[in-house]
């Protein structure tokens, strides 16, 4: 691989990065990379700057210090509407405990991603439907969120995650508001995204979700990058 390809691979790149809040240190001098294709768990004790870490790529917080590039974007160039643009395009999003809108049904909760970038209406439920069909709750379009399951609105959000064909999908604590069955669906679903390309970050401290979802583990002590484990899937 000549440097320029190495250089391409490369979806997220943080070098050097510091954040404080105060005299709080979240991150001290974390640098990484992930490379497209990979699935990365990013493992520590609460408070360790897990999700500080999430933040950074999301662009949804900014480095005291360092640099944050995904997809070849400088997230530092970018002012606050540039980064909302960034998210809506280039990063898919999962939650803890979903973040779906309460008064739209689950179709709409996914077309709105998409509609948000200017995708006509149309085209985007056209697609929103795609995605529930793939991830088996098609006929759950027209339910709101009260009344779907756990996992049924996990999958919602990670259609809604995927609609605009992200770079990247960040997941925090993505199975953390499961039972463990649906964790175990909601794990199954990460792995096959991951097969089929979808180049994956999450943070969380189910070992298992590691274990069985990631091939790289991240883990991070007191705001920095302890260790950096190869893995080899459990089934």
């Amino acid at each position: 691989m000549t440097s320029a390809e190495s250089t391409e691979n490369v979806v997220v790149r943080l070098d050097g990065v510091r954040k404080e809040y105060g005299e709080s240190v979240a991150l001290d001098g974390v640098s990484l990379e992930i490379r497209a294709g990979e699935a990365v768990a990013v493992m520590g004790p609460s408070g360790c700057g897990k999700s500080t870490l999430l933040n950074m790529i999301a662009g949804l917080d900014r480095p005291t210090a360092g640099s944050v590039l995904v997809h070849g974007e400088d997230l530092g160039a970018l002012n606050e509407t540039g980064l909302a643009l960034f998210r809506r395009r280039r990063i898919g999003m999962i939650f803890q405990f979903f973040n779906l809108i309460d008064d739209l049904p689950a179709l709409d909760n996914v077309a709105l991603a998409a509609q948000l970038t200017g995708t006509p209406a149309g085209q985007a439920r056209r697609r929103a439907l795609e995605l529930l069909d793939e991830l088996g709750i098609a006929d759950r379009r027209n339910a709101y969120p009260a009344v779907l399951s756990g996992g049924e609105r996990q999958r919602v959000a990670v259609a809604r995650a995927l609609m605009n064909r992200p770079a990247l999908l960040l997941a925090d604590e993505p199975t953390g508001a499961l039972d463990s069955h649906a964790g175990e669906q909601v794990m199954d679903l990460l792995i096959d995204l991951n097969q089929i390309g979808q180049t994956l970050l999450m943070v969380t401290h189910d070992q298992r979700l590691a274990t069985r979802c990631a091939s790289r583990l991240i883990e991070i002590s007191d705001g920095r990058v302890a260790r950096e484990t190869a893995l080899e899937r459990s089934a």
